[in-house]
């Protein structure tokens, strides 16, 4: 309960740097600072980190999942803004707010985000489960007023749609998908320039993750995207695709490590990829000093861009299950050769990295701005990568696609992908971006 109390105070503080006046008793979320909307997500993130099983795809569902409940939460009280219920796939319904009644939004936002993520998250240690309890108490204390009718119906009116929106997530094919990262009845395909495994796993992460509901009917009918054909003719594409990618690997610069450490985002140290990209998403909430509202949107946006990326993405791999640079620069060019990244356990064709990096970025320079220069200081207080000898250096960029190129660009230097990878990623996702921002957000 301390840590929770020192953490809200420093985001009061914040709130206050950001000349946003809290009003928990207006009619409108567009009057409350965003509080609420850090807290939830950084704790969203926290829970990722240190809950079993949180791989990219599973994380990328529950931060969605998560995003989507933080605005429905608020979205009766923006007067510009409409509820995705009947635009997302199997969300045909929700709670409705009392019409003509006074509502506390940071209420009902908190109460909303403890219930979602104590589902999503079932399987937290007790510790976390006691954090969730901890912070939502805290924001209550600190957001409730002396009108208990409006206080109650606040919190029940969240309590409401945490609960629907979990009910809801249980019947998209990912549900409790941290329990079945590995699963042992997937067999393997075998043959020439198919994905092989490159450690002790023999079976690819989450090879069904491609079969998971989009949030968005759009993205599910996007076509599954061209592959450059498996050749181990040295002149053909395949093979200069995968001789780039070894021979960078040769003469990387300092810079250009920790660009790939930065990006790393390694599920067993960090929030994962899609953490990043929430991340990116709470660090322009703070930089442009936004209200509630645009706090839940933009955290919605990002949630469903990052969601949607994963599927999609997954359903390409394994339509391809193309073997990764490592192995085929083993086999074809140098026996001995490892790239500075270790080889994640699933094919390459197309970059998660760049898939995922690319929606967040279209979405959110659909709320912030194309031209939105901010600082990623994401992983500043790691400690310094030894075995690569590269530092955590916070990272300025000018716009958030400049952090979706450089993060795609990181796999390449990793030795992680080919450019076809990347490219192919950054296209597809931001056509995932684009039908998120298509949505009808607006009245």
């Amino acid at each position: 309960m301390f840590v929770a109390v020192l953490f809200l105070e420093s985001c009061r503080q914040q709130t206050e740097e950001n000349n946003v006046t809290p009003q928990p008793n207006g009619n409108t979320a567009d009057q409350i600072d965003n509080t609420v909307a850090l807290s939830w997500s950084d704790m969203t993130l926290r829970l990722v980190r240190n809950s079993p099983g949180f791989s990219p795809p599973v994380a990328a569902r529950a931060i969605g999942y998560a995003g989507v409940t933080m605005y429905e939460s608020v979205v009766a009280g923006i007067p510009t803004k409409r509820s995705l219920v009947g635009q997302l796939q199997g969300l045909t319904t929700l709670p409705a707010a009392e019409a003509n009644k006074a509502y506390n939004w940071a209420l009902s936002a908190n109460a909303a985000q403890a219930v979602v993520l104590k589902g999503l998250f079932a399987n937290t240690n007790d510790a976390y489960k006691a954090k969730i309890d901890s912070v939502e108490t805290a924001l209550l204390n600190q957001y409730k007023s002396g009108d208990v009718a409006v206080n109650e119906r606040s919190i029940a009116y969240g309590k409401s749609i945490g609960q629907a929106i979990f009910e809801w997530s249980k019947t998209d094919g990912g549900h409790e998908g941290y329990t079945r990262n590995f699963p042992a009845d997937y067999k393997v395909l075998t043959g020439a320039g198919f994905w092989e495994p490159t450690d002790a796993r023999k079976v690819p992460l989450q090879p069904y993750w491609g079969q998971v509901r989009t949030m968005l009917a759009r993205n599910a009918a996007l076509p599954v995207p061209s592959i450059i054909p498996y050749s181990t003719q040295i002149t053909s594409s395949f093979f200069a695709q995968n001789l780039e990618v070894y021979t960078k690997g040769k003469s990387l610069t300092q810079e250009e490590k920790e660009i790939a450490v930065w990006w790393a985002d390694d599920p067993s140290d960090t929030f994962t990829p899609p953490g990043h990209s929430y991340n990116l998403a709470r660090i322009a909430i703070r930089t442009a000093k936004v209200d509630l509202a645009k706090s839940a949107e933009a955290l919605a946006r990002v949630g469903i861009a990052v969601n949607d990326a994963f599927i999609c993405c997954w359903k390409c791999k394994f339509t391809y299950n193309n073997i990764r640079p490592q192995s085929y620069v083993r086999y074809f060019i140098d026996p001995n050769w490892m790239p500075l990244l270790s080889t994640p356990p699933f094919p390459g064709f197309m970059s998660g990295h760049a898939t995922q990096s690319g929606a967040a970025a279209i979405v959110l320079s659909e709320v912030f701005g194309s031209n939105f220069s901010f600082t990623d200081d994401s992983h500043v207080n790691r400690v310094r990568d030894t075995k690569r000898n590269a530092d955590f250096k916070a990272r300025s960029f000018k716009s958030f696609w400049e952090t979706a190129e450089e993060s795609s660009y990181s796999r390449f230097l990793g030795g992680i992908h080919t450019r076809q990878d990347n490219d192919t990623g950054l296209r597809e996702g931001r056509k995932v971006g684009q039908n998120i921002n298509a949505l009808a957000w607006n009245k």
